[in-house]
């Protein structure tokens, strides 16, 4: 009988098979719940740290607080389900950065995960730790500031590197008009390069392909393209374990692909959701006045946004549609059911091991 040729995900001494790692999903998509289940399934289960507390009615002066709270205990919660690989996604561009990776280093996590922006001091902020950083880039170009920057001033490299192509869900790292012109370079293109670059720098960093990754047929491209492992987010929504509201899934489940869209989102960067009766009122112009105590993202200027996308996302997160959208990744329409967490990566083991013995 011939044995599995699926490739274990190496990121120093953790050991990451199937070689997936579960994207972060904010605001309380991506929590202990789906992190601990994905992690039992021996990929790495990942918690995003954006907006966590339940800071929607709080003072302006306890939103540190709430986030760092609810931060500790889903990263405990999480490890008292799962004896398994658990990481957290924290966005450079948030007003508390600092702040939730100082926890990440007291609560001693697996990795972090950081994106949207990019973390040049992160290694200093860990120092003493021996948690892997992984930063998130959308070109080799971006990989190369960071590679330089790290080892320049504090001779180190990052642990691995995830590769965000323009198929992703959320604020992606490419133009408006680049997503919506088709003219954004492919994920193909994009994983290719970079595997080039790191080898010419003769370094032993991973590569781990993101963005519009649906199948096992998926992940076996990528690794012949010399990708180590994936990133993997909108799969994971229609689980029974994904901590988010029912009626977010649900958006997925009655999606069709004409209803995946690409709006201008509040914080200058385009965003890909699924369409509704608020995006569109958005896409028009429409402002929802707001009052912002928390200027949660630094990329943020409350007098100008038309709405608050902190508010919406939180809304969002409980099921609260009629003034919220849900991000999404380009896939989203293919999702037809919700099924366990165990059940969707032994799916995508099959499928890999398949592809991976033609």
């Amino acid at each position: 009988m011939e044995t599995s040729k699926i490739p274990t995900l190496k990121i120093g001494n953790l050991e990451i098979s199937p070689p997936i790692i579960q994207g972060g999903m904010g605001v309380r998509v991506s929590a202990s719940g789906l992190a601990s289940a994905v992690a039992n399934e021996g990929c790495a289960g990942i918690i995003a740290s954006v907006g966590l507390g339940m800071y929607e009615d709080a003072k302006a002066s306890q939103f540190v607080e709430l986030n760092n709270d609810a931060l500790i205990r889903e990263i405990r919660k999480a490890r008292s389900l799962s004896d398994g690989i658990i990481g957290v996604n924290v966005m450079v561009v948030l007003s508390n950065y600092e702040e939730l990776v100082r926890i990440c280093v007291e609560e001693k996590v697996d990795m972090i995960i950081c994106g949207s922006g990019l973390p040049m001091d992160l290694p200093k902020m860990t120092a003493g730790s021996d948690i892997k950083l992984i930063p998130i880039v959308s070109s080799a170009r971006a990989f190369n500031i960071i590679y330089k920057k790290w080892k320049q001033n504090y001779n180190k490299v990052p642990d691995a590197v995830i590769l965000e192509g323009p198929m992703a869900g959320g604020h992606l790292g490419f133009s408006y008009d680049e997503i919506n012109n088709g003219t954004a370079r492919t994920l193909e293109e994009l994983v290719s390069e970079l595997v080039e670059y790191i080898r010419n720098v003769e370094e032993t960093i991973p590569v781990i392909a993101a963005g519009g990754i649906w199948d096992g047929n998926d992940i076996a491209k990528f690794l012949k393209l010399g990708a180590s492992g994936v990133q993997m987010a909108t799969r994971f929504v229609c689980t029974t374990e994904c901590d988010v509201d029912d009626d977010f899934k649900k958006a997925y489940l009655t999606a069709t692909k004409e209803d995946i869209a690409i709006i201008k989102s509040p914080v200058g960067l385009p965003g890909r959701v699924i369409r509704n009766e608020f995006t569109i009122r958005a896409m028009n112009g429409e402002t929802i006045p707001f009052k912002c105590p928390h200027h949660c993202l630094r990329s943020c200027n409350p007098r100008t946004a038309p709405y608050c996308i902190a508010k919406v996302l939180a809304d969002a997160s409980k099921g609260q549609l009629l003034e919220a959208f849900v991000f999404a990744g380009e896939n989203a329409w293919r999702c037809t059911e919700i099924v366990s967490v165990k059940e969707l990566v032994s799916q995508l083991t099959r499928e890999l091991d398949l592809a991976l013995t033609k």
